[in-house]
Protein backbone atom coordinates (compact mmCIF):
# COMPACT_ATOMS: atom_id res chain seq x y z
CA UNK A 1 0.00 0.00 0.00
CA UNK A 2 1.58 3.78 -0.72
CA UNK A 3 1.98 5.81 1.80
CA UNK A 4 1.13 9.21 1.92
CA UNK A 5 5.00 9.89 2.03
CA UNK A 6 5.73 8.10 -0.88
CA UNK A 7 2.49 9.95 -2.58
CA UNK A 8 4.06 13.24 -1.52
CA UNK A 9 8.02 12.63 -2.97
CA UNK A 10 6.24 11.21 -6.14
CA UNK A 11 4.24 14.50 -6.92
CA UNK A 12 7.14 16.44 -6.02
CA UNK A 13 9.31 14.37 -8.37
CA UNK A 14 6.24 15.13 -10.99
CA UNK A 15 5.92 18.59 -10.62
CA UNK A 16 10.20 19.02 -10.55
CA UNK A 17 10.35 17.33 -13.63
CA UNK A 18 7.33 19.39 -15.49
CA UNK A 19 9.28 22.54 -14.29
CA UNK A 20 12.36 21.44 -15.68
CA UNK A 21 10.16 20.42 -18.95
CA UNK A 22 8.55 24.02 -19.13
CA UNK A 23 11.42 25.84 -18.64
CA UNK A 24 13.66 23.79 -21.27
CA UNK A 25 10.56 24.55 -23.90
CA UNK A 26 10.55 28.29 -22.93
CA UNK A 27 14.42 28.91 -23.34
CA UNK A 28 15.43 30.01 -26.81
CA UNK A 29 18.76 31.23 -28.49
CA UNK A 30 19.30 33.43 -30.86
CA UNK A 31 21.45 31.40 -32.44
CA UNK A 32 18.90 28.64 -32.74
CA UNK A 33 17.02 31.27 -35.26
CA UNK A 34 17.63 30.66 -39.07
CA UNK A 35 18.43 33.84 -41.01
CA UNK A 36 15.85 33.56 -43.80
CA UNK A 37 14.76 37.01 -44.23
CA UNK A 38 15.62 40.19 -46.16
CA UNK A 39 15.88 43.29 -44.81
CA UNK A 40 15.80 46.80 -45.90
CA UNK A 41 15.42 50.02 -45.24
CA UNK A 42 15.10 53.60 -46.89
CA UNK A 43 17.04 55.09 -44.40
CA UNK A 44 20.60 56.15 -45.38
CA UNK A 45 23.89 55.17 -43.52
CA UNK A 46 24.04 57.65 -40.43
CA UNK A 47 20.92 59.50 -41.22
CA UNK A 48 19.16 61.48 -38.67
CA UNK A 49 15.43 61.35 -38.35
CA UNK A 50 13.19 63.23 -36.12
CA UNK A 51 10.87 61.26 -33.85
CA UNK A 52 6.97 62.25 -34.26
CA UNK A 53 7.91 63.58 -37.75
CA UNK A 54 9.91 61.71 -40.14
CA UNK A 55 8.62 58.10 -41.86
CA UNK A 56 10.97 55.26 -42.32
CA UNK A 57 9.88 52.20 -45.36
CA UNK A 58 10.93 48.54 -44.14
CA UNK A 59 10.99 46.27 -46.49
CA UNK A 60 11.58 42.37 -45.71
CA UNK A 61 10.97 39.13 -47.76
CA UNK A 62 12.28 35.31 -48.08
CA UNK A 63 15.51 34.97 -48.41
CA UNK A 64 15.63 33.08 -51.96
CA UNK A 65 18.73 31.36 -51.61
CA UNK A 66 17.19 29.76 -48.47
CA UNK A 67 17.00 25.75 -48.91
CA UNK A 68 13.50 24.96 -50.38
CA UNK A 69 10.41 24.41 -47.32
CA UNK A 70 12.48 26.61 -44.93
CA UNK A 71 9.14 28.74 -43.95
CA UNK A 72 6.60 26.14 -44.44
CA UNK A 73 5.52 26.58 -40.93
CA UNK A 74 6.18 30.23 -40.88
CA UNK A 75 2.77 32.19 -39.64
CA UNK A 76 3.23 35.81 -38.42
CA UNK A 77 6.15 38.59 -38.76
CA UNK A 78 7.08 41.26 -36.04
CA UNK A 79 8.88 43.98 -37.30
CA UNK A 80 10.82 45.86 -34.61
CA UNK A 81 13.31 49.13 -34.06
CA UNK A 82 16.30 47.98 -32.66
CA UNK A 83 19.45 49.43 -30.56
CA UNK A 84 22.88 49.22 -32.19
CA UNK A 85 25.96 48.89 -29.80
CA UNK A 86 26.75 52.10 -29.53
CA UNK A 87 23.17 53.30 -28.06
CA UNK A 88 23.73 49.93 -25.36
CA UNK A 89 27.06 50.97 -23.72
CA UNK A 90 26.23 51.30 -19.91
CA UNK A 91 22.42 51.07 -20.11
CA UNK A 92 21.50 47.55 -19.17
CA UNK A 93 17.94 48.11 -20.50
CA UNK A 94 19.38 48.52 -23.68
CA UNK A 95 21.23 45.26 -23.10
CA UNK A 96 21.83 42.60 -25.85
CA UNK A 97 21.34 38.76 -24.46
CA UNK A 98 21.38 35.09 -26.55
CA UNK A 99 18.70 34.11 -25.04
CA UNK A 100 15.77 35.53 -26.95
CA UNK A 101 12.82 36.35 -24.62
CA UNK A 102 15.12 38.13 -22.18
CA UNK A 103 17.28 40.30 -25.01
CA UNK A 104 16.26 44.06 -25.28
CA UNK A 105 18.17 45.23 -28.29
CA UNK A 106 14.89 45.74 -29.69
CA UNK A 107 11.98 47.25 -27.95
CA UNK A 108 9.70 48.89 -30.57
CA UNK A 109 7.12 46.93 -32.57
CA UNK A 110 7.05 48.83 -36.12
CA UNK A 111 4.28 46.55 -37.18
CA UNK A 112 2.84 42.86 -37.23
CA UNK A 113 1.24 40.48 -39.75
CA UNK A 114 0.72 37.42 -41.52
CA UNK A 115 3.40 36.16 -43.20
CA UNK A 116 3.55 35.62 -47.04
CA UNK A 117 6.57 34.39 -48.88
CA UNK A 118 6.24 37.71 -50.92
CA UNK A 119 8.08 40.78 -50.47
CA UNK A 120 6.13 43.32 -48.56
CA UNK A 121 6.87 47.02 -47.46
CA UNK A 122 5.73 49.12 -44.76
CA UNK A 123 6.19 52.66 -44.07
CA UNK A 124 6.01 53.86 -40.37
CA UNK A 125 5.93 57.28 -38.88
CA UNK A 126 8.54 57.49 -35.90
CA UNK A 127 6.91 57.43 -32.89
CA UNK A 128 6.70 60.36 -31.11
CA UNK A 129 8.01 58.21 -27.88
CA UNK A 130 11.14 56.90 -29.13
CA UNK A 131 14.23 58.11 -27.59
CA UNK A 132 17.40 59.29 -29.19
CA UNK A 133 19.69 56.65 -30.48
CA UNK A 134 21.21 55.06 -32.70
CA UNK A 135 19.28 51.97 -34.76
CA UNK A 136 18.60 49.11 -36.85
CA UNK A 137 15.25 47.38 -38.01
CA UNK A 138 15.11 43.53 -37.31
CA UNK A 139 12.19 41.45 -38.38
CA UNK A 140 11.36 38.19 -36.03
CA UNK A 141 9.31 35.34 -37.70
CA UNK A 142 6.91 33.43 -35.45
CA UNK A 143 5.34 29.64 -36.47
CA UNK A 144 1.99 28.15 -35.19
CA UNK A 145 3.01 27.56 -31.89
CA UNK A 146 3.62 31.61 -31.81
CA UNK A 147 7.20 30.82 -31.25
CA UNK A 148 10.21 32.88 -33.00
CA UNK A 149 11.69 30.59 -35.68
CA UNK A 150 14.01 32.81 -38.05
CA UNK A 151 14.86 36.43 -38.36
CA UNK A 152 16.23 38.98 -40.73
CA UNK A 153 18.02 42.54 -40.28
CA UNK A 154 18.95 45.54 -41.56
CA UNK A 155 22.62 45.42 -40.56
CA UNK A 156 25.37 42.79 -40.58
CA UNK A 157 26.34 40.50 -37.98
CA UNK A 158 27.81 43.27 -36.01
CA UNK A 159 25.30 45.37 -36.23
CA UNK A 160 27.85 48.18 -37.57
CA UNK A 161 25.99 48.84 -40.87
CA UNK A 162 23.15 50.56 -42.03
CA UNK A 163 22.54 52.13 -38.97
CA UNK A 164 20.35 55.47 -38.73
CA UNK A 165 19.26 57.81 -35.72
CA UNK A 166 17.05 59.27 -34.28
CA UNK A 167 16.09 62.71 -32.85
CA UNK A 168 13.90 62.55 -29.71
CA UNK A 169 11.14 65.05 -29.48
CA UNK A 170 12.82 67.26 -26.60
CA UNK A 171 9.58 68.04 -25.34
CA UNK A 172 9.35 72.21 -26.45
CA UNK A 173 8.21 74.11 -29.52
CA UNK A 174 10.10 76.72 -31.22
CA UNK A 175 6.90 78.89 -30.51
CA UNK A 176 7.68 78.23 -27.06
CA UNK A 177 11.39 79.05 -27.05
CA UNK A 178 9.96 82.65 -28.76
CA UNK A 179 8.31 83.47 -26.61
CA UNK A 180 10.73 83.00 -23.62
CA UNK A 181 12.76 85.12 -25.61
CA UNK A 182 10.22 88.24 -25.84
CA UNK A 183 9.16 87.46 -22.31
CA UNK A 184 13.15 88.02 -21.07
CA UNK A 185 13.56 91.13 -23.04
CA UNK A 186 10.56 92.89 -21.93
CA UNK A 187 11.21 92.06 -18.17
CA UNK A 188 14.58 93.62 -19.09
CA UNK A 189 13.23 96.59 -20.07
CA UNK A 190 10.57 96.93 -17.31
CA UNK A 191 13.19 96.80 -14.86
CA UNK A 192 15.57 99.15 -16.56
CA UNK A 193 12.66 101.21 -16.66
CA UNK A 194 11.58 100.56 -13.44
CA UNK A 195 15.29 101.98 -12.15
CA UNK A 196 15.48 104.90 -14.31
CA UNK A 197 12.12 106.23 -12.95
CA UNK A 198 13.40 105.83 -8.68
CA UNK A 199 16.25 107.49 -10.05
CA UNK A 200 14.75 110.52 -11.56
CA UNK A 201 12.40 110.39 -7.99
CA UNK A 202 15.55 110.81 -6.20
CA UNK A 203 17.53 113.32 -8.13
Amino acid sequence: MVSSSQILVFSFVLLCFAGTCYGEKKKLHFSDLKNVLTVKTDAKENQVMKAGEEKISVTWGYNKSSPAGTDADFKKVKVELCFAPISQKERAWRKTEEEVHKDKTCQFLIVSKPYIAAEESFTWTIQKNIPSATYFVRAYVFNSADQEVAFGQSTDDKHATNLFTVQAITGRHASIDICAGVFSAFSVITLFVFFFLEKRKKA
